[in-house]
């Protein structure tokens, strides 16, 4: 499926975010318990798979609408967040607090503590206002990212599949559980995304060998659930899977310093990719570029253009 480009140009996209967060980052010298630490730094960022996506792509020069469950008063605040980084948004009103994460890094160890909220409840009014938002949507790709906030149906994401496949318009779907499933369920993904931990979750299997979670990869493709599956591997590297043939590439030898964010920025670089008329493979190896970007900076930031260029050069040589 290759979409019609709205604007004569630039491909514009729309992303999903039914989760999202305020990600808090601090850095510590060491963690104790009882005693109070005192932070060497503080930030705050607007989070979420979807929104995560969205400022990676804006930052490589495209188009990005980001739709968002957004309540209460750190609601608010997340929508000044979003604001602040100069995102076009849409947000969809719910009663319930919108969750805070937080990561902390131990300076002393490099280790990195994260603490995730499993997010508001939401009324089936809410989500049903954010599937009538999405049926005007104008995109040339939607990227579903993210969790399903409690309340949430578990076939939301197959939904929302059907919706744009009667629209023409090609979903990429990152998400982990019962919206994993849901998605692929429904069948017709364009593309999805799933950690290798995620991809166990949904076989229910251990995939203890690339050859296995190739295998794993190959039946979704071969069962019509995506077109595409881009199985991230973190040190091991990640997988592609097609209609026609798998590639394997490692990973980039970095040093890590936080994970957050680093799936997402794989994802939205290499759609940014792809909606720019790569081939997928060369999306691919893009896509690996920003994932190492991302891993490379402090827990409040994602991949950055300039880093994701450099070691795109670097994968291109190892591969």
């Amino acid at each position: 499926m290759h979409p019609a480009r709205s604007n004569g140009g630039m491909t514009n996209i729309a992303t999903l975010t039914l989760n999202p967060t305020i990600d808090v980052a601090y850095e510590v010298d060491h963690v104790y318990h009882t005693r109070k630490m005192r932070t060497k730094t503080e930030f705050y960022s607007p989070g979420g798979g979807g929104i995560n996506v969205a400022r990676v792509y804006v930052r490589l020069g495209g188009n990005a609408r980001s739709y968002y469950l957004s309540g209460g008063a750190t609601g608010h605040a997340l929508d000044g967040l979003l604001d602040l980084h100069q995102l076009v948004r849409n947000r969809i009103p719910i009663k319930g607090h919108t969750r805070v994460a937080t990561a902390v890094l131990e300076r002393e160890s490099g280790k990195e503590y994260r603490l995730v909220p499993s997010g508001p409840m939401v009324e089936p009014a809410e989500w049903r206002q954010c599937l009538n938002q999405l049926q005007t949507a104008q995109c040339d790709y939607l990227v579903a990212s993210g969790s399903l906030s409690p309340g949430i149906p578990d076939d939301f994401y197959g939904q929302v599949v059907a919706m744009m496949t009667e629209r023409s318009i090609p979903v990429v779907l990152d998400s982990s559980g019962a919206g994993l499933r849901g998605g692929l369920e429904q069948g017709g993904v364009f593309l999805v995304k799933p950690s290798i931990g995620e991809l166990r979750q949904f076989t229910g299997r251990d995939l203890p060998d690339t050859e296995s979670v190739g295998r794993a990869a190959m039946q979704i493709v071969g069962g019509g659930h995506a077109q595409y599956v881009a199985v991230t591997m973190g040190h091991e590297g990640a997988l592609l899977a097609s209609a026609e043939r798998q590639l394997l590439l490692p990973a980039v030898d970095i040093e890590v310093r936080s994970a957050v964010g680093a799936g997402d920025s794989f994802l939205s670089a290499m759609v940014f990719a792809i909606s720019s008329g790569w081939e997928i493979e060369e999306a691919f190896r893009f896509g690996i570029a920003a994932g190492a970007a991302a891993v490379m900076n402090p827990g409040h930031d994602l991949a950055r253009p300039e880093d994701i260029r450099r070691l795109y050069s670097q994968v291109r040589a190892a591969s």
